[in-house]
């Protein structure tokens, strides 16, 4: 096996190959043949998936200048070492399934980086410098120990995808409304109790993935007309332990949420207006339709009941 390996680098060297796939080696330590002499001056890709792994050595960048892609799924790898600061023409490192427990704050200097993959990992914390990644376009952090997110990720202007599914965060900054670049954010499987009004209000956001939080109950009006995944969110709420208040136009009665009772404490949040209107009307929608009722009717007759309680 060894003197395989040593065959496959060395033709390597001698034919300047971009690409080296050493996946499925079982290797515990990086090949000493890769960073003999001086290096592997042409190669941009490097494939390391599936090993054994557990550091990375701090003469990296020294060896392999060139390096554009890193792939690292799959090892033992605990901490990324301040040496992956030095690979200046890196545009995508994965280091998804191994044991990371720190990032080192080095990585920030990885100007060229275009897509960043930590999932399935021990993460708690990723250092602020990761909004210094200005060509960031995808970011992976799901599976982790995340309370927060990067205090200054919104830096990342070239952002498009954001992955944070299965953490344990309570909340999303409001800054992250300011990514003008990102497209699809997904935080499944989190903590969340309520998400930023602002969120969505960017034209950019079209897909927002927010299931499997239980304590989230509403979600801001500017996501009425995105693509969103919610299933699994909010507790039910026990009608018969409330009045519920209401309003009534004609024969039709509409019932507002039961927050607008329960909320009592300024340290609650209160739902804007028009978010509650929309999700009673949504909700006496599928109560006359399972009744065989003509709800256009009735909808036509509360409508304008409606816009004039959102005006005053």
């Amino acid at each position: 096996m060894a003197s395989e390996l040593c065959k496959t680098i060395s033709v390597a060297r001698l034919e300047k190959h971009k690409n080296l796939f050493l996946n499925y080696r079982n290797l515990h330590h990086f090949p000493l043949e890769l960073l003999k002499d001086e290096g592997l001056q042409y190669l941009e890709r490097l494939y390391m998936k599936r090993n054994s792994l557990t550091t990375l050595p701090e003469n990296l960048a020294q060896k392999l200048p060139n390096l554009v892609e890193l792939y690292l799924h799959s090892n033992n790898i605990v901490v990324v070492p301040e040496a992956i600061g030095s690979l200046v023409k890196l545009q995508c490192l994965d280091l998804s399934d191994n044991a990371l427990e720190i990032v080192c704050p080095e990585i920030g200097r990885l100007r060229a980086l275009r897509h960043l993959r930590l999932a399935n990992n021990q993460l708690q914390f990723l250092p602020p410098e990761v909004g210094d990644l200005k060509e960031l376009q995808t970011l992976d952090i799901s599976t982790n120990r995340l309370l927060t997110l990067p205090e200054r990720l919104h830096l990342c202007l070239s952002l498009q995808y954001l992955t944070v599914d299965r953490n344990r965060l309570w909340c999303v900054p409001r800054h992250l409304c300011q990514l003008p670049s990102l497209n699809e954010l997904s935080m499944a499987g989190n903590r969340l109790a309520f998400l930023p009004l602002d969120l969505g209000r960017s034209r950019e956001l079209q897909y927002v993935y927010v299931d499997n939080n239980i304590h989230l109950k509403g979600l801001p009006s500017y996501l009425y007309n995105k693509v969103v995944g919610c299933s699994g969110c909010g507790a039910p709420i026990q009608v018969s332990e409330v009045k519920l208040l209401s309003f009534s136009s004609g024969q039709l009665t509409v019932f507002l949420p039961a927050e607008v009772k329960a909320i009592g404490t300024e340290n609650d949040r209160v739902l804007p207006l028009q978010e509650l209107a929309m999700r009673s009307l949504h909700h006496t929608y599928h109560t006359f339709l399972k009744g065989g009722q003509q709800l256009v009717l009735w909808l036509t007759a509360a409508l304008p009941s409606v816009c004039r309680h959102l005006t005053y």
